[in-house]
């Protein structure tokens, strides 16, 4: 009678542990209704003189906070907290409080530019180390190709040397 009841018991306990945990993280911002944005690049948009990094990307108010990114439909909805793999790419390629307060009459800064110029010199850094490493393999295997050619004329050597020998004996 117990046995059952004890299984029963057990059962419900492993169940219970195993259900996921909800927590819902939200912040409100305080953003106008219509808050001023700047194009900071090709569909994305900044909040103009905004003390907080709050872009505009396909449809969505998006704020990165220490803790992670939050998002929102509107700019005075409540923003939820989002896993940062649902983040899209373009936003988390940009640097971290760069455009914190940002202003339309201040020059964007192509840190998109400034990438792509590191991202350039870190593949040419990558041609380089191949190609030396593809000579270094092509020097080596040359290497291996002379030692064999050694190896033969070494071989042919000794084949003429007892061949001559060999010669030697029949003619006495």
């Amino acid at each position: 009678m117990h046995k059952p009841l004890l299984a029963l018991t057990l059962l419900l306990s492993l169940s219970a542990t195993n259900a996921p945990a909800q927590v819902r993280l939200r912040i409100e911002l305080g953003l106008p209704v219509a808050p001023p944005l700047v194009l900071i690049q090709p569909g994305v948009q900044v909040v103009e003189g905004f003390g907080e990094e709050v872009f505009f990307h396909n449809g969505w108010y998006w704020c990165r906070r220490p803790d992670g990114w939050y998002r929102g439909r509107s700019p005075r909805a409540r923003f939820a907290w989002v896993e940062e793999r649902r983040v899209p790419g373009v936003l988390i390629r940009v640097p971290a409080g760069h455009y914190r307060n940002w202003h339309r009459d201040r020059p964007v800064e192509r840190w998109e530019t400034r990438r792509r110029d590191e991202h350039r010199e870190l593949r040419g850094n990558e041609r380089r180390e191949e190609h030396r490493e593809e000579r270094r393999d092509l020097r080596k295997e040359e290497r291996r190709e002379e030692r064999r050619d050694r190896k033969d004329e070494h071989r042919d050597r000794k084949d003429e040397h007892r061949d001559e020998r060999r010669d030697e004996r029949h003619e006495h």
